[in-house]
C-alpha cells in the first residue's frame, strides 16, 4: 500500500480535530463532569464532526443511495443511525409508509427533524418517529414500531456495540419475513497491507467519530448472519462494491441488498 493512501487518514483526522475542538471544549469547561463520561464526549465531538462531514458524505453517496434505497425500501422503514437524517430524501413516498430514525446520539435529532421534514415525512401526522436507543435495543425497537418491512444501514454498523450479535437480533427478531436489510457501509480490506492500517487507525479513529472502526468485516456478518436454529436466515442477497473505488481506499465500502426467508 502507498504510504500516500495509508497517510490520507491524517487529513480527515485533522479535519475532524478542527471541527470539533472548540465546540467540545467549550462543552467540557462549561459541564467539568463530562470529563468523566468519555462517551458522551465521544458523542459531542461526532455531532461536530459529522456536522462538517455528513452533507459531503451524503453527496459523495448519492448515486448509489438513490439505487439502493429508492428502489429497495417499501413499508415501515427502519434507519439505524441516522445521522442527520439523509436517508428520508431517498424514500419513495409511493412505497414507503413510515420513516424510523434510530441515532442514539440525541444531538443529532434535531437535523433529522428538519431533513425528514424538507423530504415530506414527519412527527405531528406519524410519518417520522424518532427513536434514541441503539440498533441492538431490539426490545424497544419493537415496543415502539413494532416489525419493519425495512432496516437501512449507511456507515453505521462500523459502530455498533456487538455487530455480530446485534446484526443476527436486528434481522432475525426486528425484520419482518420477506423483509428486506439495505446497506452501505465501509468495511474492512480484502487487501491484507490495507487492513493493517485499518487495524493501526482504528483505536485514534475511534476516538473521534463515536467509535466508529475501520476494520469491521460488516459485510461478510451479514452474509453469514443465521436464525436461532443455525440455518441460513436470507431468502437471496448481493453486494457489491463502488464503481471506480481504489483499491488501496482505507474507506473501502461495500453495498449490499439482502431479502430475509420468508
Amino acid at each position: 500500500m502507498k504510504l500516500s493512501a495509508a497517510l490520507g487518514f491524517v487529513t480527515d483526522f485533522r479535519y475532524a480535530l478542527q471541527a470539533s475542538l472548540l465546540g467540545t471544549l467549550k462543552a467540557v469547561v462549561s459541564s467539568p463532569s463530562l470529563l468523566l463520561k468519555p462517551a458522551l464526549v465521544s458523542r459531542i465531538v461526532m455531532s461536530y464532526v459529522w456536522g462538517m462531514f455528513a452533507d459531503g458524505v451524503d453527496g459523495n453517496g448519492r448515486e448509489i443511495k438513490a439505487e439502493l434505497i429508492t428502489q429497495g425500501a417499501h413499508g415501515l422503514v427502519l434507519d439505524i443511525g441516522a445521522g442527520h437524517g439523509h436517508t428520508a430524501n431517498y424514500l419513495d413516498h409511493d412505497k414507503v409508509t413510515r420513516y424510523v430514525a434510530l441515532e442514539p446520539n440525541t444531538l443529532m435529532h434535531p437535523r433529522i427533524r428538519e431533513t425528514a421534514k424538507a423530504a415530506g415525512f414527519e412527527e405531528a401526522n406519524g410519518s417520522l418517529v424518532i427513536l434514541s436507543c441503539g440498533a441492538e435495543d431490539t426490545e424497544t425497537i419493537l415496543s415502539s414500531v413494532g416489525a419493519v418491512d425495512t432496516i437501512v444501514s449507511v456507515l453505521t454498523l462500523c459502530s455498533v456495540p456487538c455487530p455480530e450479535l446485534t446484526i443476527t437480533s436486528l434481522v432475525r427478531d426486528v425484520l419482518k419475513p420477506g423483509g428486506v436489510l439495505l446497506y452501505f457501509e465501509h468495511v474492512r480490506s480484502p487487501r491484507d497491507d490495507v487492513a493493517w492500517w485499518q487495524k493501526l487507525w482504528t483505536p485514534l479513529w475511534q476516538l473521534a467519530f463515536d467509535g466508529c472502526k475501520l476494520d469491521r468485516p460488516t459485510h461478510l456478518w451479514i452474509e453469514d448472519a443465521l436464525d436461532t436454529e443455525g440455518n441460513r436466515i436470507w431468502k437471496e442477497g448481493r453486494r457489491w462494491g463502488v464503481k471506480d473505488e481504489p483499491e488501496e481506499h482505507l474507506w473501502w465500502h461495500q453495498v449490499g441488498r439482502y431479502t430475509k426467508l420468508s
